[in-house]
């Protein structure tokens, strides 16, 4: 019995009906001639094949899908008919259940399996990783600083104005002015627009300040 392609051998169909191997390829020979010789049509029903025999030689024979044995099962009538169909019914549905059974992996078909497995996640791994830094980019990239952020940079530029002029009046300048260059420094319409991975270069930039016109 084949497995793998569903068919059971002209052998076997000749032990089922009782005949012997030489006739049962002449049966199937007739049927071919039947079906014109068409080898499309041929082929869905009788396969070509050959086995070694006792002897040690290679001799023909046929492999018959389903369909052959339905085909081939219409030559026989009456109980001997129903014999061989019950029969080859039974082969092809324990053929279903091997087919339909998980497959028992050797040793050396287990540890191949795990080292695909491995690497496969080892492949989805690294493209996560790289999904996620994609991600982090684009966040790092887009989100501002938050309320609290902003009022770190707030104090920082206070500090700052504080430390350099000591006459009151002249601080809003000051403040007009470092605000101004925060924002062109770092590209944005208002200190509260700078990215938060720029953040702590901001507070930098404001604590290394210098007011133009003491340049």
């Amino acid at each position: 019995m084949n497995h793998l392609q569903r068919s059971i051998s002209s052998l076997e169909i000749a032990e089922m009906v009782g005949r012997r191997h030489d006739q049962v390829l002449r049966d199937i020979s007739t049927v071919i001639e039947h079906l014109g010789g068409d080898h499309k049509i041929v082929g869905t029903y009788f396969i070509k094949s050959e086995y070694t025999d006792s002897q040690n030689k290679k001799r023909p024979c046929f492999s018959l899908t389903k369909k052959g044995c339905e085909l081939y099962g219409t030559r026989m009538t009456g109980e001997k008919g129903t014999q061989f169909a019950v029969k080859y019914i039974e082969c092809f549905n324990k053929m279903e259940q091997v087919l339909l059974q998980p497959k028992v992996l050797s040793e050396k078909e287990q540890l191949k399996a795990s080292m695909r497995l491995s690497l496969e996640t080892s492949e989805e791994v690294e493209v996560l990783k790289g999904e996620v830094m994609d991600l982090k980019e684009k966040v790092e990239n887009q989100i501002t600083i938050d309320h609290g952020e902003q009022r770190r940079l707030q104090k920082a530029v206070a500090i700052k104005v504080y430390e350099l002029e000591c006459v009151a009046e002249l601080r809003p300048k000051l403040f007009r002015e470092i605000y101004r260059e925060i924002k062109d420094r770092f590209g944005v319409a208002s200190y509260k627009d700078v990215k938060r991975k720029d953040l702590q270069l901001a507070v930098r930039y404001v604590e290394a300040w210098i007011p133009r016109r003491a340049a």
